[in-house]
Parts: C-alpha cells; structure tokens; sequence
C-alpha cells in the first residue's frame, strides 16, 4: 500500500493542504491536492497544489518564482487534511503579494487588513 492510499481525498478527489514556514511556525496559505500533486510534492520537495478554478496542476511559484521547498509532510488524525512545513523562497506566499493568505482580522466586527504588501503583484505576474 502507498503512502497515498491511506489519505482520505474527497468526492472531489482533492484534500486541504495548509503550508506552514518550517522556520517560524506561520501559517502561510491554504490550498487543494489532488492525488498527483501530493505525489509529486513528495517526489521532488516542492509544493504541487491543484487549482480547482484552472482545473490543473499548480506548482507554486511557477510564475512568481516564490517557491514552497518542503521539509516535512504530516498528515491529521484522519488522514484528511495535508500540512506542509516548507521554506517560503522569497519571503511571499500570497498572490497579492503578501507574507501569507491571513491577512483579514476580525476586528469589532469588521475585517481589516494587519499585513502590508510586500511586492506589487503586478510586478510578479506582469
């Protein structure tokens, strides 16, 4: 039996994958695996996700350059949810240009924004 057998995908054939900074314990971002991806995250040590808006493969920071190097791979007590420990190359995990994806606080109830932009996302994707 694989390693991949024992993980619960759902009916969609996808799990949650969260990334993790491997250095500082900072919940990065969250996004999807399918099957192949998870397969090639731990063949080649660099995070592979499944864009279920594209419907493909996508290797994180293809077209950003910003990079998950994975550490370490665990897996929950159900074996449905994936959490990468990675090293962030770049310093950039979120699409528009900051550290992470949790950058929206629930504050007096309203969402505000607690993280600056690093990089203008126009000047990673052009």
């Amino acid at each position: 039996m694989s390693v991949l057998d024992t993980i619960q995908f759902n009916e969609s054939g996808i799990v949650p994958a969260i990334a993790q900074d491997s250095e500082t314990g900072e919940i990065l971002m969250m996004a999807w695996m399918n099957k192949e991806a998870l397969s090639l995250s731990i063949e080649q040590q660099r995070a592979v996700y499944y864009s279920r808006s594209r419907k493909k493969l996508w290797f994180k920071g293809e077209e950003s350059g910003h990079v998950q190097q994975i550490a370490d791979i665990y897996t929950d007590c159900d074996q449905d949810v994936i959490l990468l420990k990675v090293k962030q190359i770049g310093g950039i995990a979120c699409h528009t240009g900051r550290t992470n994806c949790f950058f929206n606080k629930l504050e007096n109830g309203k969402w505000v924004i607690v993280a600056d932009v690093i990089k203008d996302p126009k000047q990673i994707y052009g």
